[in-house]
């Protein structure tokens, strides 16, 4: 490794890898928050590699600003401005280690519905009384500045306890660096009330829960966008660097995705005056991400291109107008992602067109499935739309499901209890 120091910021060599060891070698050059060093830099940590190597080859980007990661990996665009990176550590440090003002926190994160029919991978929002809680507690027994999982119930009994393999974990340790936490060591504990793989954020969930509660645990000291990023780690380990569920579980209510680079969200605010009510209906039928994902179309036609704008735009537009039967439209109208996916989804199309039949202003898959989900004005109504969707899963599919209805959530991830020191 080569290491020297210019006008312009730091060469280095790379190393690609995925353990903490380049990790641990770069915070000693660039302090403990790494992740916000390299983001003042304009650098976004890809999915599935750790901040540590995107520090490209004596920062050799090609010509068109990215950097090549390994034939597995996806290719990320990345900016660079190399007199950003070429700050000194304290520039994106915490001036002290924070201490805790708690003992021990617990917070919750709603699930979420992404992409909302034509929003793939840009639009999400919250649904109340479902979700994930973590505790945090502070524990002599843990190494000072590492975390550890203690337990792990309810549906995700067959996570990992591995923190740097838990999304819970991965986003409490990103918290922690970002707080430059050193004195000492936490342990978490994850209740998961989200099914995996059921297309309601259930990892997002988890990584939103975990983030609030460190931060909460030092005293809040972060902003919300800071959170965002951190669960946006996590993510980019699981299912890819995309907020359309991490960002409305922390944030609540409608929230668009204007950009990843730099990361840029805007809370739609659906109005408090309207009455909007979410049909979801979960099968017992587990739709992996990574397999609903590379379903999707490598090429679209223009003329599909101007549909799903156009409807998304009018989607937007009845989000922020209350507009249900606009919204509802808009919901049902992708003409992209759903039609490969539905497929995958045994009954799901005869599950839209029951939900559509039964009153609903609109039905879509949530999600990277297989939960579909439909928008009322009634909560009666959504009970017995509820019922038809789950008929025509049992029917067609020949999957048993449970329909919920829920509301909103216009709060999104916060903190349920607190023990002071």
């Amino acid at each position: 490794m080569e290491l020297s120091s210019s006008e312009n910021g730091v060469r280095m060599e790379i190393f690609v890898v995925e353990n903490g060891e380049m990790e641990r070698l770069m915070e000693y050059f660039f302090g403990k928050n790494l992740n916000q060093t390299l983001a003042a830099a304009g650098l976004h940590t890809p999915p599935s590699m750790t901040a540590a190597a995107i520090c490209c080859s004596q920062l050799k980007l090609n010509s068109s600003n990215s950097f090549a990661s390994s034939p597995s990996k996806p290719q990320t665009r990345l900016r660079f401005n190399p007199s950003a990176l070429a700050l000194s550590s304290s520039a994106n440090k915490p001036s002290s280690d924070p201490q805790p003002i708690f003992s021990s926190v617990k917070s919750f994160a709603p699930a979420t519905v992404a992409n909302l029919g034509p929003g793939f991978d840009f639009l999400g929002c919250a649904v109340d009384g479902i979700g994930d809680h973590v505790s945090i507690r502070v524990d002599p027994g843990v190494r000072p500045g590492e975390l550890s999982i203690s337990h792990i119930s309810g549906a995700g009994s067959r996570l990992s306890q591995n923190p740097l393999w838990n999304c819970a974990g991965i986003a409490a340790i990103a918290v922690m660096k970002m707080l430059g936490v050193r004195s000492v060591g936490l342990s978490l504990s994850l209740e998961k009330g989200l099914p995996l793989g059921s297309g309601l954020g259930s990892s997002a969930a988890s990584a939103s829960a975990a983030a609030v509660a460190v931060n909460e645990l030092f005293g809040g000291l972060l902003s919300p966008s800071d959170l965002v990023l951190a669960g946006l780690e996590s993510e980019s380990k699981v299912s890819g660097y995309h907020a359309d569920n991490v960002a409305p579980s922390l944030l609540g209510g409608f929230v668009l995705i204007r950009s990843y680079d730099p990361l840029d969200l805007v809370q739609l605010k659906f109005p408090d005056h309207r009455s909007l009510f979410f049909v979801l209906v979960n099968p017992e039928f587990e739709a992996p991400t990574k397999k609903m994902r590379a379903a999707l179309p490598p090429e679209i036609t223009m003329s599909h291109h101007i549909w799903n704008c156009s409807q998304a735009g009018a989607l937007v537009a009845s989000v922020l107008q209350g507009d249900l039967i606009g919204l509802g439209k808009a919901l049902s109208s992708d003409k992209i992602v759903e039609p490969r996916r539905a497929p995958l989804i045994p009954g799901m199309e005869a599950v839209k067109r029951a939900a559509i039949e039964a009153g609903a202003f609109g039905c879509t898959i949530s999600g990277a499935g297989p939960t579909a989900v439909a928008v009322t004005d009634d909560e009666e109504k959504g009970a017995e739309i509820g019922e038809r969707m789950v008929e025509a899963f049992f029917k067609e599919g020949n999957l048993k499901a449970m329909a919920m209805i829920k509301k909103l959530d216009r709060v999104g991830a916060r903190l349920v209890s607190s023990i002071p020191i």
